[in-house]
């Protein structure tokens, strides 16, 4: 792909995103994502065929600029438990979006796809995030800074709080303290404590 292209593809995606954000998965049409972009119809579907194709876009590039910002924070010599928490704090990022959130759209895209494990974006990076914070939960026991038997079956307790904390935020709403006590408790059941 030439340079023009990665970026026009770029444009599209970024400016699909707030659509997607702002109306859900179902309700967006191409001719919406054409009226943002003010792209030509044929301009559009020379780079995503469908809706899907778009989102499934989206849901990368948000995956990948998630990835690069905890990346990025990860300080070399940070222990496993700094690493978690800063983990931690990204989530609760999201978790507190009010705007420019994607989870309602996920799960539309999720429900109306029928995707299996094997095609599922959202269960592979959940995977991967899963193996993260085995890594630095095992690591942080082995450095005696922290308390767990299980790793592996901690990571995946987190992460289904943190997927918990992030539907609820958006049907019911939660409270930035909420989130916080959410997060002490995590940190707590691994024997640590956060000030």
């Amino acid at each position: 792909m030439g340079v023009r292209t990665v970026q026009k593809r770029k444009y599209i995606v970024e400016k699909a995103r707030s659509v997607f954000c702002r109306n859900g998965y179902r309700a967006v049409t191409m001719k919406d994502i054409v009226d943002i972009c003010e792209i030509s119809r044929g301009g559009l579907y020379l780079h995503f065929a469908s809706t899907r194709e778009l989102f499934a876009a989206v849901l990368e590039e948000e995956h990948l600029r998630m990835a690069a910002d905890l990346q990025a924070g990860m300080a070399k010599g940070a222990t496993p438990g700094e690493q978690l928490l800063l983990y931690l704090d990204e989530q609760k990022k999201v978790i507190m979006k009010k705007k420019e959130n994607l989870t309602a759209a996920t799960y539309e895209y999720l429900f109306e796809n029928h995707l299996t494990a094997k095609n599922n974006p959202v269960k592979k990076w959940f995977d991967e995030d899963a193996a993260l914070l085995t890594h630095l939960i095992t690591e942080g026991v082995k450095q005696e800074w922290m308390d767990c038997e299980d790793a592996a079956e901690a990571a995946r307790n987190i992460l289904y709080t943190l997927e918990g904390l992030k539907v609820s935020a958006r049907a019911m709403g939660v409270t930035a303290a909420r989130v916080d006590k959410e997060i002490e408790y995590i940190m707590g059941t691994l024997g640590m404590v956060v000030k």
